[in-house]
């Protein structure tokens, strides 16, 4: 019995008790189930005579504790031993079809000397695309005096495969070329909120260019990306929505989506867990996630939940409740693609934006 306790006890304390494990712990625990178990324990009338109360799995939580190992995955016997697999664990909200753990992207930080390395640009997509999109949109018919949105890009050297010439494999889809990286993308955004009488800050700052001068890895683009976050927020109190745009590393078969026969890059919201107001950021980002499947079907991608165990895990998300990091689209989209994709959800957030100052949320 003793040596049982002592390596129960050492068992417990050796594994990795972090917040994000205890939370996924507890939710496997149906809160009613827990409340109706301890009325039951005490009186089985005050339950009703009908009622069938679940019981709680407190031997299989108690293992787990005890072991890190669930006992009906038996990807966790593995986890603890092999370095990076605990990625298994990546849960996914409201996964769209062909999206699955297979199909997620990982967050690998190229080096500085790749980042800093300059591609020619595949200058006729920019020319034919300006040419298809020069006109004018008619003015808002109501217009937000506030400047409520700020647009980023914590990894702005992010571009697009056949914005470069000859660039033809993922790692290759690297640019400080604001024309063709995600910069351009939030310039599309910036432009497309104006016409629904939105004003937004775009940030576009060549962030390797700024990392290199501080003699930061590209792994840092966050903390990075948070300092300018930070001060945006203290300086301008007008802001109210926070936005990240990023591209995907996945290939076109799973970043492209056809609507009424147009053809759109899928968007992907990240959301950090690894802060205490989270749920916030999740319950922005599954209204917008909602909203656009409501009007584009299969536009989205899904909603990634991420930790410190799969990535930043905050991405500067506990600085406003409503933020969101926003993939748009993968290496392999084009211009007419992201800007099909950004239009739908400018449409979208303006709604959204326009609602919530009509209820007064600001």
């Amino acid at each position: 019995m003793t040596f049982l306790l002592i390596a129960s006890i050492s068992s417990v304390f050796s594994n990795r008790m972090s917040s994000e494990i205890i939370t996924s712990w507890l939710g496997n625990i149906n809160e009613a189930n827990l409340y109706l178990n301890i009325i039951q324990s005490q009186n089985h009338y005050l339950v009703g005579k009908d009622v069938v109360v679940e019981k709680l799995p407190v031997q299989s939580i108690i293992f787990q504790l005890a072991t890190n190992i669930k006992p009906k995955d038996v990807r966790s016997l593995l986890g603890n031993e092999l370095p990076g697999f605990f990625a298994y664990e990546n849960h996914i909200y409201f996964a769209s079809q062909g999206t699955d753990d297979v199909t997620l992207s990982h967050e690998s930080a190229p080096p500085m000397e790749v980042l800093l390395k300059e591609r020619e640009i595949a200058q006729e997509q920019i020319n034919q695309y300006k040419e298809n999109h020069n006109e004018t949109a008619p003015p808002s018919e109501r217009t937000m005096e506030e400047e409520l949105v700020y647009i980023y890009h914590s990894h702005s050297y992010e571009s697009f495969l056949p914005l470069l010439k000859d660039a033809t494999i993922p790692v290759e889809a690297i640019s400080n070329n604001p024309e063709v990286n995600v910069i351009a993308v939030g310039n599309m955004l910036k432009k497309e909120l104006k016409n629904k009488g939105i004003n937004a800050n775009h940030d576009m700052t060549n962030v390797t260019k700024e990392l290199h001068a501080r003699g930061w890895k590209a792994s840092q683009a966050y903390q990075y990306s948070r300092e300018g976050l930070q001060e945006v927020l203290a300086t301008n109190n007008e802001v109210k929505y926070v936005i990240d745009i990023h591209r995907d590393s996945a290939r076109k078969e799973h970043t492209t989506a056809i609507i009424n026969g147009k053809s759109y890059a899928k968007v992907m919201f990240v959301v950090g867990e690894s802060h205490k107001d989270y749920k916030k950021n999740m319950e922005f980002a599954t209204k917008l996630d909602n909203a656009m499947e409501a009007k584009y079907p299969g536009i989205s991608r899904k909603i990634w939940p991420k930790n410190k165990s799969q990535g930043n895990g905050v991405y500067g998300q506990d600085l406003s409740n409503k933020s969101i990091l926003l993939e748009v689209g993968g290496v392999d989209n084009n211009l007419e693609e992201l800007h099909n994709t950004i239009k739908a959800f400018a449409e979208v957030y303006s709604e959204i934006l326009w609602k919530e100052k009509d209820a007064g949320a600001f």
